[in-house]
């Protein structure tokens, strides 16, 4: 037979033209109780005759834990990273078919085998409720001619649950690319099935925090333009005065709650990079719906500041009532630099007794907005992260975005999953409250001008990196399919978790000894293999079950 299989690590990204004989079989794993656990199925055939181009198995599985499958599809890069910025760390660098979109195969099903390099994602479901032991999982191929290639790795459940996730993580959900994806009519009924879909992905896979569309979010979109309007806050102006309704606003805190998201994130109070204008606000006016706010108004204004000072209160009694103000985290302007520190002070200084005792976060990265005390919650990025460190900075949060392309981790398509997931020691090490990226589902060219499909676009048009816009696809039925990216973040998370519950039962310098065998790791510095995580993760495992 020609087809040819091997289990492989999670962390591994098969390209179509590699050599599986090159790739490091999966022999034996351990996970905590209420931690899936993935691996990768790779698959190829071999001397294929002229006339016989592929042939066909269906894929199997025994276990006694339950397994689900994806289909593991090369998407088109373009632009696989920035052609003058870039470190020695990217797989390619060159446009081709890299895998990343996950889309669900039950066993059973048919797999087509060429002498292309293709593979299956598996994912072992391990409940809290799992016996500690050990379990053997094989899967393979039934061929047609009734011929079973199988293989079979060990994954020890160790007798310690994954503790909860305490680490606050927001990337932000586009609900106008949701509805434009889709073809969806914005608050349609399909549309609020379509959120609750994209949101219980998000949940599920660490995004605990939540942006929460009081008016359209002011971000990525360009000078003068407008994005289509999700506002959940209904308004209506009456002279120089406003009431506002909060129906949509209570069935999404409601949906959140149910999901089992943790915060809400308000969304920003003012425009992108600079806070000089106000976001879109549509309101009703005698009847009509028509824009009150937006590019032409000052941010600094008095009938903005009057509106947004009525608006603040009416929503922080709704909080109240709700039971979600101690929930709530709100900004005030996205990447605001050294140019505007006095404009971001001045209509900061509008609002802040309102917000006095509430969270105010924001993604920065110049020190000066911290040490002079205008921002007490910075959220500055990986790559400019060490005065904050340095300065103690409590209740520290991080980000990325297409900017950190050089040593840090981030989550394009052309980065290993190794570098991806990294990021789950660093949270830990540097006790990183929470973490922030702004494209969970960015589905629009640079500054929203028009839609692109994801299949096809995966840098935006040419503005980012492809896959910093977004970690899911648009899936038929208002559904998301996951990507490998999204997976492997959520691995870091339970890294995280791991290593917090190891620094429990064995302190934390213990822990960080075994993090730091091969030196210190820092957000730029650290070994760059798929080997140190996942021999890591096992010694962290290995701790935990000799002390818990």
């Amino acid at each position: 037979m020609s087809t040819q299989i091997k289990i492989l690590s999670s962390l591994e990204k098969c390209f179509t033209d590699e050599d599986l004989a090159q790739k490091t079989k999966l022999e034996k794993a351990s996970c905590l109780r209420g931690e899936d656990f993935h691996f990768t199925l790779a698959y190829t055939a071999q001397d294929m005759s002229a006339w016989r181009l592929c042939e066909y198995g269906t894929l199997m599985c025994k276990s006694q834990l339950a397994v689900s499958f994806e289909r593991i599809e090369h998407v088109p890069v373009r632009m696989p990273c920035y052609p003058e910025r870039n470190d020695e760390n990217y797989l390619r660098k060159k446009a081709g078919l890299y895998p990343d979109l996950l889309i669900p195969i039950g066993a059973g099903e048919t797999v087509q085998c060429s002498t292309l390099l293709l593979s299956i994602y598996g994912t072992v479901k391990v409940p809290e409720s799992t016996a500690a032991g050990e379990y053997n999982i094989t899967v393979g191929l039934c061929m047609e001619n009734g011929e079973n290639i199988t293989e079979s790795f060990t994954l020890r459940v160790i007798n310690a649950v994954l503790p909860e996730q305490e680490t606050s993580v927001a990337q932000w959900v586009h609900y106008d690319c949701i509805a434009s994806a889709h073809g969806l009519e914005i608050f349609s009924e399909a549309h609020w099935l379509a959120i609750e879909s994209y949101l219980k992905t998000a949940v599920e896979h660490g995004i605990n925090t939540i942006l929460t569309p009081v008016f359209t979010p002011p971000l990525d979109t360009a000078v003068g333009g407008e994005r289509p309007t999700v506002q959940l806050v209904d308004v209506t102006k009456d002279g120089q005065s406003y009431t506002f309704g909060f129906e949509k606003f209570r069935r999404f805190v409601t949906l959140c709650e149910k999901l089992g998201a943790k915060k809400f994130e308000i969304s920003h109070l003012f425009t992108q990079w600079g806070a000089y204008h106000a976001p879109k606000v549509m309101a009703n006016i005698g009847g009509e719906y028509t824009k009150i706010f937006g590019w032409e108004t000052d941010a600094a204004g008095e009938e903005y500041v009057a509106f947004l000072r009525a608006f603040l209160s009416a929503l922080l009694e709704e909080a109240k009532a709700l039971g979600i103000d101690k929930k709530l985290i709100f900004h005030i302007s996205d990447e605001p630099n050294i140019k505007h520190l006095e404009q971001y002070k001045l209509v900061k200084s509008k609002i802040f007794d309102i917000l006095a005792g509430y969270p105010v976060y924001d993604a920065l990265s110049d020190f000066d907005f911290y040490e002079k005390g205008i921002v007490a919650n910075p959220i500055p990025a990986t790559d400019h992260i060490e005065p904050f460190l340095a300065a103690n900075v409590e209740n520290l949060w991080a980000y990325y975005c297409c900017g950190q392309w050089k040593d840090v981790s981030n989550r394009f398509i052309d980065m290993s999953l190794a570098r991806t997931r990294v990021i789950g020691t660093q949270l830990w090490k540097y006790n990183i409250a929470g973490f922030l990226h702004w494209g969970y589902n960015f589905y629009y060219t640079q500054y929203s001008k028009r839609e692109i499909s994801p299949y096809v676009i995966t840098d935006g048009d040419g503005f980012a990196p492809a896959g910093d816009a977004f970690s899911v696809y648009p899936a038929p039925g208002g559904k998301p399919y996951r990507s490998l990216r999204l997976v492997a973040f959520h691995e870091a998370l339970c890294d995280t978790r791991a290593l917090s519950l190891c620094e429990k039962l064995c302190g934390k310098e213990a822990v960080l000894a075994v993090l730091e065998r091969e030196g210190e790791v820092t957000f730029s510095s650290y070994p760059r293999t798929a080997e140190f995580l996942l021999s890591t993760r096992e010694k962290i495992n290995e701790m935990i079950e000799k002390n818990a």
